[in-house]
């Protein structure tokens, strides 16, 4: 008896012990995307220029910085998943949902670029081919004529870009004829270029107006291409004849301010680009983590309103709470006091489940999605089950004639060996769909599985330990139908 009543209290006092820590600690379940709001997007790769699909290793650099992106933004356990060849990003709680998106997404090449010449928007550049030479078996690309943009000219190609300038507080949109990217000075046979993986750090600062300080690697890549370049543009030499760099990222032109100084220190080198703040701040943030190693395109993208986040939580909690209140009423119907030992237990397991679902989250960043809250619903069936296996063991023993006292110490081990195997059953089908899933499913079979694990625990140093103490006590024997138990001599 000693031994039930020290398994009993021992399992309350950690339940308790548990929901004083979360509290007192501040932890709280991390509620996901969908409870929450916030946005989520499924990107797609690119295929390789010969049509093939890119590799996986490409896919999983371009998931490293795509989350190392997100962490700048602040968010709090942003989800990012591979589903084969496609890239699912969630980002709950974010309140700029399009900036977030376009954040994600951008694919941030940054080159540095000669300005060969600037002209006039519509110019026809086919008489400045020249700066640019092509191979003598090729035509000039119709671009040349049109002077249309081409942001997806390579590292060693030529680039026609757009650039608005203001005079006097006047817009004035021009072209660009940009020259390929410098080869590094140690980039041997390989024809690497001067891009985005010189800069070791970025940071948006406010100095006559916003803009982005660039922090150079030394040597090369790094700072001394850089000033290779700008020796170059500061002579005015062929290859930069306009004496001015061009920052190109993504096929558009940040800044092309003109080279003073034939050398720069690696951290005195900034963009300059009309930015706001919050585009000063972006900006700084891709370059900082550098940029995409492939070009993602979206392919879904949803939008989960903070009140729609709300609503649903709302949704989940009355749900449960209401299947709560229904599932107690039936115990208590049909087994009395016995249903209160039953609803205990649910109660103990629930406070053990509150505080490591909290302390997941806090910890370890486990989302409870409104997929997970369905998981803990279907659990409190599968508590139930177990309640109900070893009563009506109990029942049956007590109608063939059997004490209270003996009743119990029979029908716990058998009820609890049928409990543990459909438990096991439950669990199989939880890890099963846990490690074949992905996304919401999974967060189901998570929390589906943990509470399951918790249901054997509360039933093991819990409900049976209870139940054995009040079938020591007289009121049991002489009281049966309190508990929901047919005397013997009524089954007859």
């Amino acid at each position: 008896m000693r031994r039930q009543l020290t398994l009993a209290i021992g399992v309350v006092a950690l339940s308790v012990l548990g929901l004083v820590y979360t509290f007192a600690s501040g932890n709280e379940p991390l509620l996901g995307l969908d409870l929450q709001g916030g946005v989520s997007v499924v990107l797609e790769p690119e295929p390789n220029p010969d049509g093939s699909d890119v590799d996986n290793e490409v896919i999983d650099q371009a998931i490293e910085v795509i989350r190392n992106r997100v962490d700048g933004l602040g968010v709090r356990e942003p989800e990012i998943t591979r589903q084969g060849q496609t890239v699912l990003v969630q980002i709950p709680g974010v309140d700029d949902q399009a900036r977030a998106l376009e954040l994600v997404g951008q694919t941030a090449e940054l080159r540095f670029r000669p300005v060969l010449v600037e002209a006039p928007l519509g110019t026809d550049l086919t008489t400045l081919a020249g700066l640019c030479p092509i191979g003598e078996d090729q035509e000039l690309p119709p671009e040349y004529a049109s002077g249309t943009p081409t942001p997806d000219a390579g590292a060693d190609e030529c680039l026609i870009a757009e650039q608005t300038v203001s005079t006097d507080g006047i817009d004035i949109d021009t072209l660009l004829l940009l020259g390929p990217a410098p080869e590094l000075i140690e980039g041997g046979d390989t024809g690497a270029r001067l891009t985005g993986l010189a800069v070791e750090d970025a940071n948006a600062r406010l100095q006559a107006g916003w803009n982005v300080a660039l922090e150079l690697r030394s040597g090369s890549p790094g700072i001394d291409d850089f000033n290779s370049l700008a020796s170059l543009c500061f002579s005015r030499s062929t290859v930069c004849p306009s004496g001015r760099v061009a920052i190109e990222i993504d096929g558009g032109v940040e800044s092309a301010p003109t080279i003073q100084s034939p050398t720069f220190e690696r951290t005195n080198i900034s963009i300059s680009g009309n930015f706001s703040e919050g585009e000063a701040k972006d900006l700084a943030l891709v370059l900082r983590y550098g940029s995409l190693p492939v070009e993602l395109t979206p392919q879904e993208s949803r939008s989960v309103s903070a009140t729609l986040g709300k609503d649903a939580l709302d949704a989940g909690v009355t749900a449960g709470l209401i299947g709560f209140a229904l599932v107690s009423l039936y115990l208590i119907a049909y087994y009395r006091l016995l249903g209160l030992v039953a609803i205990a237990s649910l109660a103990v397991s629930g406070a053990m489940l509150w505080t490591i679902i909290a302390w997941l989250g806090d910890s370890q960043g486990l989302a409870l999605t409104l997929a997970g809250v369905t998981g803990l619903i279907v659990s409190v069936g599968v508590s139930v089950d177990s309640n109900v296996v070893f009563f009506e063991h109990l029942k049956e023993d007590v109608r063939h004639g059997r004490t209270m006292r003996s009743a119990v110490t029979r029908s716990f081990p058998i009820a609890f060996s049928t409990i543990v195997k459909a438990d096991v059953a439950s669990l199989i089908a939880a890890v099963v769909l846990y490690v074949l899933t992905v996304g919401q499913v999974k967060g189901f079979a998570l929390f589906l599985g943990l509470a399951t694990v918790l249901d054997i625990v509360a039933t093991y140093f819990f409900m049976g330990p209870v139940v054995r103490l009040m079938a020591e006590r007289e009121a049991m024997a002489d009281h049966p139908g309190r508990y929901g138990l047919v005397p013997a001599e009524e089954a007859r």
